[in-house]
């Protein structure tokens, strides 16, 4: 099924874990400055819905601004408008086309305002594809232009840069999960490409983790950019004693006469969040892909607890 702006609502649902959620990313590599901005609404135990938010910037491939909050109030008939946690603030201008996105750090010192637009329909993560039946979510994601003004201890800087959009919703079994990897790789206004990879609990290596991915191309030099669902992918990490992401390789294949797209990646800056029960890897990458470099981000959430 194709997503419409009918999607864009946020979602709710008594099951037991259930969160819905928006999160921004982009990457200037010139201006050497990298961030992720998310806003998630959920039910609470009580059955109120809360807010929760959690942004980085990075800039000269330090960490240099860290909020996260969850569990808040939240006006679940305001929409995504409406909520407001760990300084991020997210409105929309179009239905699948335009967003405006704020964060303001602890110190109001660092932060970014920034304007997200759609360059390419929405790739999507089907609720049938593997990697959303192993892990409980659904989605889909965005390959934008981000253009407006990043602030480091109190200077703004102009930023100008490709990033994404992604919308994600539904209730994931962290008893049956290791881990779960999202990746994207920005390259051109028409190439990129977002990809999800969830480890089974009970799962012993890399190659035993449920892929799904699309690629943000033009079929042809008359077509206009197309998300293309990929249906098979190879992903390959290379970690830390830590576990952390250091480097990667990643394969698309689109048919079984197709020759294959390779990406290869390292890691340009990075930092770890605790998150409960939870912990987050947080990182950016430098990718080249078909003759062309970009940047993108690669996170890995996983259990600790």
């Amino acid at each position: 099924m194709s997503v419409t702006q009918a999607d864009e609502q946020p979602r709710s649902s008594s099951e037991p874990g259930f969160s819905d959620a928006i999160t921004y990313a982009f990457g200037d590599l010139d201006a050497q400055l990298f961030g992720i901005a998310r806003v998630g609404l959920s039910s609470g135990e009580d059955g109120t819905t809360q807010a929760s938010g959690l942004a980085v910037l990075f800039g000269g491939f330090e960490p240099i601004a860290v909020r996260a909050a969850g569990g808040l109030p939240a006006d679940a008939a305001g929409g995504w408008d409406a909520v407001d946690a760990a300084g991020v603030r997210s409105v929309e201008r179009a239905p699948l086309t335009s967003w405006d996105v704020t964060f303001t750090g602890d110190d109001g010192q660092d932060g970014f305002a920034l304007r997200f637009e759609a360059l390419t329909p929405a790739g999507e993560l089907a609720a049938d594809a593997a990697a959303a039946v192993a892990g409980g979510m659904e989605g889909y994601e965005q390959l934008c232009r981000v253009t407006g003004l990043a602030t480091v201890g109190g200077e703004q800087r102009a930023i100008d840069c490709l990033g994404q959009r992604g919308h994600s919703w539904g209730a994931p079994d962290w008893e049956r999960i290791a881990l779960a990897r999202t990746v994207t790789a920005w390259m051109e206004d028409d190439l990129a490409l977002s990809l999800t990879a969830i480890r089974p609990a009970k799962a012993g290596s890399h190659a035993e983790e449920a892929l799904g991915a699309s690629l943000f191309a033009a079929p042809s030099e008359e077509d206009a950019v197309a998300a293309i669902t990929v249906p098979e992918v190879r992903l390959s990490t290379t970690t830390d004693a830590d576990g952390r992401q250091r480097r990667a390789s990643i394969e698309l294949f689109l048919d079984e006469d197709d020759p294959g797209r390779r990406a290869a990646g390292q890691v340009l800056c990075g930092t770890s969040l605790e998150l409960g029960r939870l912990r987050l890897d947080c990182a950016f990458f430098a990718w080249r892909m078909d003759g062309h470099t970009g940047v993108g981000r690669y996170d890995v959430l996983r259990r600790v607890r």
